[in-house]
């Protein structure tokens, strides 16, 4: 039966205090219209950039969800994948895109294990040879230099990254599954203090690059909020190079909205502040196509 919304499975952790994973993906999809059927991973009191977190790892029901769902005859518009702890969680989602596959069926996958050319605490090359596997079965990934890195057993570009450099790894990358590859996080060299997003389309065989000045800031959940916000343009219609400008702006306006609060840096950009840019029909263009 048809979802009268669409409806998308989040595969994401369920922090109690922060900006992030499920809690920034079910009210940036909730916003735009989608409804959010949620698969938590793990539950943590906070996000991991406060310290003495608590956690609960949730590996074990993972399968007992997607078995009631089975029993209810749910089925999805897409399935959405995050932070996954271990090689067990992305075997899990594997089956779940196996069994609730349909021929309308979106699969993004979020390959989050690393940044700033490192794997994050507790994170062995174990996970990205299974992430590796999983991105076979992407219609559209969304790594950042780093994971696209470790992906294709690449150096990390430390200091610059080419645009035809950007290119070549997304090619790469799209010829082990997916159609649609987002790099992000990409230094563009064409302007100083600025990073730029560089999207391909396989099957149109045509990149995208969008650009933003760069801000001296990071904050948790903004790689989680990009995603959202693009699979949300996308679900509602939107062409890649809109998705891609609104995700890119909404981020923008969303660190710019949380820079000089300097107790909210744990906590990830305030969301609530800039949610009505979603409701934008068309926000402003800023994209180039690549040769």
């Amino acid at each position: 039966m048809k979802n009268p919304i669409k409806k998308i499975c989040a595969v994401h952790d369920l922090a109690g205090l922060g900006r992030v994973s499920l809690n920034e993906v079910i009210t940036i999809l909730g916003t735009m219209g989608h409804q959010v059927v949620s698969l938590p991973t793990a539950i943590l009191s906070s996000n991991t950039a406060y310290k003495n977190y608590r956690f609960m790892d949730l590996t074990e029901m993972m399968p007992e969800f997607i078995e009631h769902w089975k029993e209810l005859g749910v089925s999805f518009d897409a399935i959405y994948s995050g932070f996954l702890g271990s090689p067990k969680q992305i075997h899990i989602v594997e089956d779940l895109i196996r069994d609730f596959d349909n021929p309308g069926l979106i699969v993004v996958v979020d390959p989050v294990f690393g940044d700033d050319g490192e794997l994050y605490p507790s994170f062995t090359l174990e996970i990205v040879d299974a992430m590796r596997k999983l991105i076979e079965s992407a219609d559209i990934i969304t790594p950042n230099i780093t994971e696209a890195a470790f992906l294709l057993k690449e150096k990390y570009p430390v200091k610059a990254m080419s645009t035809d450099q950007a290119k070549d790894w997304c090619r790469r990358l799209a010829d082990k599954g997916p159609n649609i590859v987002v790099l992000t996080s990409v230094p563009d060299t064409s302007v100083k203090k600025r990073t730029a997003v560089v999207a391909y389309d396989k099957e149109e065989n045509r990149f995208w690059k969008v650009s933003c000045d760069y801000i001296p800031a990071s904050y948790p959940g903004t790689g989680d909020a990009f995603t959202s916000v693009l699979l949300g343009s996308l679900m509602q219609g939107d062409s890649l190079p809109i998705a891609l400008d609104r995700a890119v702006q909404f981020i923008s306006i969303g660190i710019r909205s949380t820079y000089g609060f300097k107790d909210q840096i744990n906590e990830g950009i305030l969301v609530e502040r800039v949610l009505t840019y979603l409701k934008t029909p068309i926000p402003m263009s800023s994209f180039e196509i690549l040769d």
